[in-house]
Protein backbone atom coordinates (compact mmCIF):
# COMPACT_ATOMS: atom_id res chain seq x y z
CA UNK A 1 0.00 0.00 0.00
CA UNK A 2 1.30 3.04 -0.85
CA UNK A 3 1.45 5.84 1.76
CA UNK A 4 -0.85 9.00 1.36
CA UNK A 5 0.13 12.35 -0.43
CA UNK A 6 -0.41 15.63 1.06
CA UNK A 7 -0.18 18.46 -1.78
CA UNK A 8 -0.01 21.73 -0.62
CA UNK A 9 -0.43 25.02 -2.45
CA UNK A 10 1.15 28.75 -0.92
CA UNK A 11 0.65 32.08 -2.29
CA UNK A 12 1.69 35.82 -1.82
CA UNK A 13 0.01 38.43 -3.01
CA UNK A 14 2.04 41.13 -2.07
CA UNK A 15 6.16 41.62 -1.72
CA UNK A 16 5.18 42.78 1.50
CA UNK A 17 4.54 39.39 2.69
CA UNK A 18 7.85 38.67 2.46
CA UNK A 19 9.69 37.68 5.22
CA UNK A 20 13.03 37.43 3.77
CA UNK A 21 16.39 35.78 5.16
CA UNK A 22 19.55 36.58 3.65
CA UNK A 23 23.51 35.99 3.24
CA UNK A 24 26.20 38.32 1.84
CA UNK A 25 26.92 38.36 -1.73
CA UNK A 26 29.65 36.09 -1.43
CA UNK A 27 28.42 33.41 0.28
CA UNK A 28 25.08 33.38 -2.31
CA UNK A 29 24.93 34.40 -5.60
CA UNK A 30 22.06 33.60 -7.85
CA UNK A 31 22.11 34.18 -11.88
CA UNK A 32 19.36 33.60 -14.59
CA UNK A 33 19.91 31.03 -17.39
CA UNK A 34 20.21 33.59 -19.97
CA UNK A 35 19.85 31.45 -22.69
CA UNK A 36 17.84 28.22 -22.10
CA UNK A 37 19.82 24.92 -21.30
CA UNK A 38 17.66 22.34 -20.98
CA UNK A 39 20.09 19.15 -20.14
CA UNK A 40 20.79 21.95 -17.17
CA UNK A 41 17.25 22.11 -16.08
CA UNK A 42 16.73 18.30 -16.25
CA UNK A 43 20.24 17.79 -14.37
CA UNK A 44 18.97 19.71 -11.73
CA UNK A 45 15.32 18.05 -11.83
CA UNK A 46 17.24 14.63 -11.29
CA UNK A 47 19.68 15.82 -8.52
CA UNK A 48 17.76 17.73 -6.78
CA UNK A 49 14.78 16.04 -7.39
CA UNK A 50 16.22 12.64 -6.83
CA UNK A 51 15.83 12.17 -3.11
CA UNK A 52 12.44 13.03 -3.02
CA UNK A 53 11.04 11.01 -5.60
CA UNK A 54 10.88 13.48 -8.78
CA UNK A 55 10.40 10.99 -11.38
CA UNK A 56 8.06 12.23 -13.89
CA UNK A 57 10.32 13.84 -16.10
CA UNK A 58 13.06 12.07 -16.23
CA UNK A 59 11.18 9.80 -19.29
CA UNK A 60 10.44 12.96 -20.75
CA UNK A 61 12.63 13.45 -24.54
CA UNK A 62 15.31 15.89 -25.26
CA UNK A 63 12.34 17.91 -27.43
CA UNK A 64 10.11 17.77 -24.16
CA UNK A 65 12.92 19.33 -22.52
CA UNK A 66 13.52 21.52 -25.37
CA UNK A 67 9.44 22.98 -25.11
CA UNK A 68 9.18 22.86 -21.68
CA UNK A 69 12.31 24.95 -21.05
CA UNK A 70 12.37 27.37 -24.23
CA UNK A 71 9.02 28.91 -23.22
CA UNK A 72 8.85 32.68 -23.12
CA UNK A 73 7.19 32.58 -19.33
CA UNK A 74 9.84 29.97 -18.08
CA UNK A 75 12.95 31.26 -16.28
CA UNK A 76 15.72 29.15 -14.73
CA UNK A 77 18.06 30.45 -11.84
CA UNK A 78 20.57 28.69 -10.74
CA UNK A 79 21.94 29.57 -6.62
CA UNK A 80 26.24 29.30 -6.52
CA UNK A 81 27.98 29.26 -3.53
CA UNK A 82 31.77 30.48 -3.96
CA UNK A 83 31.53 29.72 -7.35
CA UNK A 84 30.15 26.15 -7.02
CA UNK A 85 26.20 25.39 -7.85
CA UNK A 86 24.10 24.60 -5.15
CA UNK A 87 20.29 24.59 -6.42
CA UNK A 88 17.95 26.18 -8.58
CA UNK A 89 14.45 27.30 -8.96
CA UNK A 90 12.58 27.77 -12.19
CA UNK A 91 9.59 30.59 -12.20
CA UNK A 92 6.55 30.12 -14.76
CA UNK A 93 4.95 33.60 -15.28
CA UNK A 94 0.92 33.38 -16.68
CA UNK A 95 -0.77 36.61 -16.31
CA UNK A 96 0.22 37.96 -13.40
CA UNK A 97 0.64 35.04 -11.42
CA UNK A 98 4.33 33.77 -10.93
CA UNK A 99 4.83 29.96 -9.92
CA UNK A 100 7.50 28.58 -8.74
CA UNK A 101 7.56 25.49 -10.38
CA UNK A 102 10.53 23.54 -8.91
CA UNK A 103 13.08 24.99 -6.26
CA UNK A 104 15.65 22.91 -4.32
CA UNK A 105 19.00 22.46 -3.26
CA UNK A 106 21.34 19.94 -4.14
CA UNK A 107 21.66 17.08 -1.73
CA UNK A 108 25.89 18.23 -0.70
CA UNK A 109 24.14 21.88 0.46
CA UNK A 110 20.92 20.77 2.80
CA UNK A 111 20.94 21.81 5.97
CA UNK A 112 24.51 24.55 5.54
CA UNK A 113 21.52 27.57 5.91
CA UNK A 114 20.87 27.83 2.09
CA UNK A 115 17.29 26.87 1.63
CA UNK A 116 15.96 30.65 3.43
CA UNK A 117 18.29 32.45 1.24
CA UNK A 118 17.41 30.32 -2.18
CA UNK A 119 13.93 30.96 -1.38
CA UNK A 120 13.91 34.51 -0.69
CA UNK A 121 15.53 35.33 -4.03
CA UNK A 122 13.22 32.87 -5.54
CA UNK A 123 10.65 35.01 -4.28
CA UNK A 124 12.20 38.75 -4.67
CA UNK A 125 12.63 37.39 -8.62
CA UNK A 126 9.10 36.43 -8.89
CA UNK A 127 7.67 40.12 -7.73
CA UNK A 128 10.08 41.54 -10.57
CA UNK A 129 7.98 40.00 -12.81
CA UNK A 130 5.34 41.84 -12.29
CA UNK A 131 3.51 39.44 -10.67
CA UNK A 132 0.71 40.14 -8.44
CA UNK A 133 0.60 37.01 -6.98
CA UNK A 134 3.55 34.60 -6.26
CA UNK A 135 2.79 30.78 -5.96
CA UNK A 136 4.16 27.40 -5.27
CA UNK A 137 3.35 23.72 -4.03
CA UNK A 138 4.90 21.26 -2.23
CA UNK A 139 4.22 17.46 -0.95
CA UNK A 140 4.62 15.54 2.07
CA UNK A 141 7.26 13.75 -0.08
CA UNK A 142 9.27 16.82 -0.51
CA UNK A 143 11.94 18.00 2.01
CA UNK A 144 10.57 17.64 5.69
CA UNK A 145 11.53 21.42 5.70
CA UNK A 146 10.24 22.31 2.81
CA UNK A 147 6.45 23.62 4.07
CA UNK A 148 7.96 25.17 6.60
CA UNK A 149 10.75 27.37 4.47
CA UNK A 150 7.72 28.55 2.26
CA UNK A 151 6.06 29.53 5.76
CA UNK A 152 8.82 31.02 7.26
CA UNK A 153 9.60 33.14 3.96
CA UNK A 154 5.74 34.13 4.37
CA UNK A 155 3.68 32.13 2.18
CA UNK A 156 -0.12 31.50 2.96
CA UNK A 157 -1.78 28.23 2.42
CA UNK A 158 -4.59 28.50 0.23
CA UNK A 159 -5.34 24.71 -0.89
CA UNK A 160 -4.34 21.06 -0.31
CA UNK A 161 -5.05 17.99 -1.80
CA UNK A 162 -5.06 14.73 -0.13
CA UNK A 163 -4.39 12.02 -2.42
Amino acid sequence: MTEPVTITYLEMTSPDQLAGKYLPADELEVRRVEEPLPPLNRFFYEHVGGPWGWKRKLVWTDKQWADYVCRDEMRTYVGYHKGTPIGYFELNKQGYDVEILYFGLLPQFIGRGFGGPLLTRAVETAWARAAQRVWVHTCSQDHPAALSNYQARGFQVFDQQHL
